[in-house]
């Protein structure tokens, strides 16, 4: 372990992280223990990596690379399992579950800061006193003739309808999920539970409010919702009582500018009859565990989201570890001879008895955007199911087979720029040429590059910096200056006194409406504009291009998604399934087979318990 020491101590040797961290604890501990030093540098790199915790069971005895100027340098081997809680049991900045100590250690060797474990512990509570509640005041008879107008597709032959499954149990239980890809109708579902929840309420008004992590994803949820009103048939005396405001998390739950606390807590609830969250699998654990302590246990907290996609960039896999699993294990126990004659024709008395709490999470199957002919819905199926080979055969079949995907296998970063003009130009045309900021989101939003990494040729910060020079030369955009007419950009930081969160999409716009003057436009929710001068804007950047992980939240009719000549940790298989699956109409993918190969072979996995905690040992 002297080793250890000397290579944390000796910031030239440079190990992976820099020891921060690990000097702080072993300054609380006020004697040199290696393990307790080595332990907290490895979770202090595993959180920044997203990971809650450090399973030292999946470390111990393993080797440890070490950095010297960014090259490798060698390895250290970490102790053996035994040896190494034994050590960490003498520290006494280590304390046990339950206890209020710096770092937590749990009998099955998980390593947790305190603030970590505690939302840990905080979200299984809550999942497990949420799943038992049972609603028992609901008007079947109502309830059945709702079902039958809103479902009114008979597809017996094609297996349960798992929206309207989805529906019933989101009646009858105060918490639900529902799981599903692009396409299989998850707002549509929850619409109509809405209408359903209103006329249950019989006059009596709900309070609900709707929420998602990001402002592009509450933006599409509003447009769902306003058109979905068009189309569905109900009442029209509940027409003004479907909510159309959409609020991000951060908003809902009243954030705080400089702390990590927000208005809404345990002590002071959310005012809500019902909450509704879309795009769960962005939450991270920190955000979902503050969402359930604000919500009191009588509310009804409906999820929304697609477990097989990039879960938050910050820690945890919160709706996956939830969401296990990709069947349908309901059983309804205590409402289920209620419900049974609803149900009966889906399928019903199939359903596996697993647990109370699968009983809240209901996987929407039949996807009605992406048929049998459609190259994107079998491509996103092959590489959720991790099959490589099968998903380069489709690619490989495009031009024969399908009309909605194409891809290039080799494109090389010096025929980068004479490939990419003429796509540039024919998609971003349109809206530098609009003359109107209305006009230009408009079709700013058919088409999006999506990187899946930062630096590289192929990378965004390159990719923005080649279009503004393939536009400029085409005389699209005058890029001199910081700011300039028909300039996209995206914020990167939260600014919770003015109102701009991490993601947002703005349009610089000179028009009459600003006086000719150059102005930042967002859309807000509500569908209105908002203008700002550029120099009050928060830190942001150009965004011709988007990352893969910055565009969960949002749809566009095109997409070209590129990968990095070179393969890299970042790839796998959840995010290229995200970028895919960004595309409501077609896709076109750069990228050799060999990345595909490995992407499509590597998958995210993160350091929890949470998962084991809900479902025990064997998921």
């Amino acid at each position: 372990m002297e080793e250890i020491m000397t290579v944390f101590q000796n910031p030239e040797k440079g190990f992976e992280i820099v020891p921060h961290f690990a000097n702080f604890i072993l300054k609380l501990e006020g004697k040199q223990i290696p393990e307790l030093f080595l332990a907290a540098g490895l979770l202090c790199r595993f959180i920044e990596k997203g990971h809650v915790c450090l399973n030292l069971k999946l470390v111990a005895n393993q080797p440890l690379s070490i950095l010297c100027e960014g090259n490798y340098a060698g390895k250290i081997i970490c102790p053996d399992f035994s040896q190494w809680i034994k050590a960490l049991h003498q520290s006494r900045v280590i304390g046990q579950p339950g206890d209020f100590k710096p770092l937590i250690l749990d009998d099955q060797g998980r390593l947790y800061l305190f603030r970590y474990w505690e939302y840990e512990k905080i979200l299984r509570e809550n999942l497990l006193e949420r799943k038992e509640i049972v609603y028992q005041d609901i008007d079947l008879k109502l309830l059945q003739n709702g079902l039958k107008r809103l479902f009114p597709d008979d597809r017996a032959d094609e297996g349960p309808n798992w929206q309207k499954i989805a529906a019933i149990v989101a009646l009858h239980k105060n918490l639900c999920l529902i799981s599903g890809g692009p396409g299989t109708g998850k707002t549509t579902t929850v619409v109509k539970v809405i209408i359903l929840l209103l006329e249950q309420a019989k006059g009596r008004k709900l309070s609900i409010a709707l929420t998602a992590p990001t402002g592009k994803a509450d933006m599409r949820l509003k447009e769902s919702i306003l058109l979905l009103k068009k189309k569905l048939p109900y009442p029209a005396e509940i027409d003004p009582l479907i909510p159309e405001e959409v609020s991000t998390l951060h908003r809902l739950l009243g954030a705080r500018r400089g702390s990590y606390e927000f208005h809404y807590n345990e002590k002071h609830p959310l005012p809500y009859d019902i909450v509704i969250v879309d795009e769960a699998s962005m939450i991270d654990l920190p955000l979902m565990a503050k969402l359930f302590q604000a919500t009191l246990p009588k509310t009804k907290l409906i999820f929304l989201g697609d477990r097989d996609q990039l879960a938050s960039i910050d820690s945890g896999t919160v709706f996956g570890d939830i969401c296990i699993g990709q069947g349908n294990h309901l059983s309804l126990k205590r409402s289920f001879h209620e419900i049974e004659g609803i149900v009966q024709e889906e399928g019903g008395k199939g359903w596996n008895k697993k647990s109370e709490l699968a009983d809240c999470i209901v996987f929407l199957k039949k996807n009605y955007r992406f048929d049998s002919s459609s190259g994107i819905g079998l491509i996103s199926q092959a590489i959720n199911q991790g099959a490589g080979e099968r998903a380069v055969e489709l690619l490989k079949e495009r031009s024969k087979k399908f009309q909605d995907i194409f891809w290039k296998s080799h494109v090389g970063s010096n025929a980068l720029p004479r490939t990419l003009a003429p796509i540039v130009v024919r998609e971003y045309g349109p809206f530098l040429k609009a003359e109107t900021p209305e006009k230009a989101f408009q079709f700013f939003n058919q088409f999006r590059i999506l990187c899946a990494v930062r630096r590289g040729p192929f990378g965004l910060e390159g990719m923005n910096e080649l279009i503004q020079k393939i536009l400029t030369k085409e005389g699209l955009i005058q890029s001199q200056g910081r700011w300039y007419h028909g300039q996209p950009i995206m914020i990167t930081e939260n600014d919770y006194q003015r109102e701009f969160y991490n993601g947002d999409i703005g349009i610089i716009f000179s028009s009459s409406q600003s006086n000719g003057d150059l102005k930042a436009h967002f859309l807000t929710s509500q569908g209105a504009l908002r203008r700002i001068a550029p120099s009050r804007l928060p830190r942001h950047e150009t965004a011709f291009v988007m990352t893969i992980h910055k565009s969960q939240g949002s749809e566009f009719d095109k997409v070209l998604l590129l990968l990095p000549e070179k393969d890299k940790e970042i790839l796998t298989k959840e995010l290229l399934y995200t970028g895919i699956t960004r595309a409501k109409k077609y896709v076109e993918i750069w990228g050799k087979e060999e990345i595909v190969l490995s992407t499509v072979s590597r998958s995210i996995v993160r350091q929890t318990g949470l998962r084991e905690a809900l479902w025990g040992r064997s998921n």
